[in-house]
């Protein structure tokens, strides 16, 4: 849940490689490779939700649930409790991880690229030019290699808000599932600083 009370929810494209019926650029019945947005009712019937105002395809063409587009696997995603920043990470497929960033109180509708860009690397595929103007890029990404500089599966963490490390107040923290890195770094008025290898700080 976010700060504004709504559900934001992740979902993947729905597999096969290169997402070959290009769902996650498709914006009519088409809720896969997406984040979306609703408001849980509670009580009353099917579908047990509202649309919140300010959801960007509400009256246009586009499903009305969508909050941003783009996206490969998202997984996962958080809200920066203090500032209320949404920080989504999304697992790549051949080459590349990426960490994406939304601004709080910024308008929906961001294109993440998926299935034309992989990171900002372009795939060759259709759906979208290539790190286009209407495509919003990572913050953070880095290759499939072997070792501490890289990894093949990006696992989203958190913004760290907590009071025992005050040093590291404001810092972001994700991780490697297959090469069991943890990262963190700060990221300021577009400026990302600070880029830490956490390992030897978590080991047994």
């Amino acid at each position: 849940f976010g700060p504004d009370g709504n559900l934001y929810i992740g979902v993947g494209d729905g597999g096969s490689a290169n997402d070959p019926n290009n769902r996650a650029q498709t914006i009519v019945n088409m809720r896969l490779g997406k984040m979306l947005r609703i408001k849980p009712t509670v009580g009353g019937t099917s579908p047990y939700y509202t649309i919140p105002t300010g959801n960007p395809f509400v009256g246009v063409t586009g499903d009305d649930e969508i909050w941003s587009y783009g996206l490969r696997n998202p997984w996962r995603c958080s809200f920066d409790r203090m500032t209320g920043d949404l920080w989504i990470a999304d697992v790549g497929q051949n080459a590349v991880e990426e960490v994406n960033f939304e601004p709080a109180g910024a308008a929906g509708g961001r294109n993440y690229g998926w299935r034309c860009t992989e990171g900002t690397t372009c795939t060759g595929l259709t759906g979208c030019t290539c790190n286009g103007s209407t495509l919003t890029a990572p913050i953070h990404t880095y290759t499939h290699v072997s070792g501490t500089s890289g990894g093949f599966c990006i696992i989203g963490g958190y913004v760290y808000r907590g009071c025992r490390m005050p040093d590291l107040d404001g810092v972001y923290f994700f991780a490697d599932y297959n090469n069991n890195n943890v990262w963190s770094f700060r990221y300021v008025n577009g400026v990302k600083s600070e880029f830490t290898l956490r390992n030897s700080q978590i080991s047994p």
